[in-house]
């Protein structure tokens, strides 16, 4: 009986230490110091990246497509490219976004332009009314966009290519024989709007005898302007929209389609070009929905904050030898 007992506290002890044997070794293992490690090496090679000395910094060219109001969302992107330290050392754009790279290469700040946004409305950039509509309809007279060029030449004071703090390219289409037209000197302005100049509801702009409409037509992701201009990493931004999603119910949703149409597949060969997408989803916004500003900068915000760790590691290996061969050097002394 005295044997029984003790094979059976016997049993139970072994059985005890048997169950939290596990736990023990979980607790003698070593913990890191650092949430993530490899967040942290990350890190620490991203340091290292930002402080190569200026003669040493690999150039980044940023692209910012054509999608009409969509194209908001890149206001978002810029400001958390700003927010995580990237540097933009050359913008190209299309459409809408040769206006808002106009904008950030003058010097107009992100949060300028998420105020300039709120009351951004297609009658603020355009003679367009119910009156101006019903002429066209009538008269088949189109709307302009001096309006715009006007907006531009106020918020960035009139500057020239030549004036930007950051190097700005943008393309436009020559409605006659369907070049495509790249602006790297003059107005700014004028180079922006006829850009972004939507054929059949507005008038082309006239410049040294072409008649030029929007550069989406021919180029909406303009990835080769950045890498002309000497670009060793390119980030595209791309706001095209599916387009088995809209329904073109009236005139201006019809136009803005046949564009999405004639620039979808010029988009696909631009963004093999590209070293890395941004694609915010802006699921059912269209072209036309100004007044959704808000909603687009944030879907620009959310897809580069979740983006941000694929850009700086693409970064980092792109320059490592750079990294691991040159000593730390700030940008101040540099």
């Amino acid at each position: 009986m005295t044997l029984n007992r003790k094979t059976f506290w016997l049993t139970v002890l072994l059985s005890c230490l048997l169950v939290c044997r596990p736990c023990v070794i979980a607790r003698a293992e070593p913990t890191s110091p650092v949430p993530s490690e490899d967040d942290f090496l990350l890190n620490t090679m991203w340091d290292s990246y930002r402080n190569l000395s200026k003669r040493k910094e690999p150039k980044i060219g940023l692209v910012l497509g054509g999608g009409g109001a969509r194209g908001l969302a890149h206001i978002g992107v810029l400001k958390v490219l700003e927010e995580e330290d990237i540097p933009i050392h050359m913008i190209a754009g299309a459409s809408v976004g040769a206006l808002i790279g106009a904008l950030y290469a003058a010097g107009v700040s992100t949060s300028e332009m998420e105020e300039m946004s709120q009351d951004m409305r297609w009658g603020s950039l355009t003679n367009y009314s119910r009156f101006s509509m019903m002429r066209l309809m009538l008269t088949e007279q189109p709307l302009s966009t001096r309006n715009m060029e006007l907006y531009l030449q106020k918020h960035i004071n009139d500057k020239r290519f030549d004036e930007l703090k950051i190097p700005f390219a943008c393309v436009a289409t020559d409605l006659q024989t369907g070049e495509r037209v790249v602006f790297r000197e003059g107005s700014v302005a004028l180079a922006a709007r006829a850009s972004a100049t939507i054929p059949g509801l507005f008038e082309p702009v006239v410049f040294r005898h072409r008649y030029l409409v929007d550069g989406g037509l021919v180029s909406n992701i303009p990835t080769d302007l950045v890498a002309l201009m000497g670009a060793d990493t390119i980030i595209a931004v791309d706001v095209t929209s599916d387009l088995t999603r809209f329904e073109p119910t009236n005139i201006i949703a019809t136009l803005n389609q046949a564009i999405s149409i004639q620039s979808e597949s010029k988009s696909h060969e631009e963004l093999v070009h590209a070293d890395f997408v941004i694609r915010p989803s802006l699921r059912e916004i269209t072209a036309m929905d100004l007044a959704r500003s808000a909603e687009c900068i944030d879907a620009g915000s959310l897809a580069t904050r979740q983006a941000v760790p694929g850009i700086k590691r693409l970064l980092v290996d792109k320059n490592l030898d750079a990294i691991l061969r040159y000593p730390r050097v700030s940008h101040e002394k540099a």
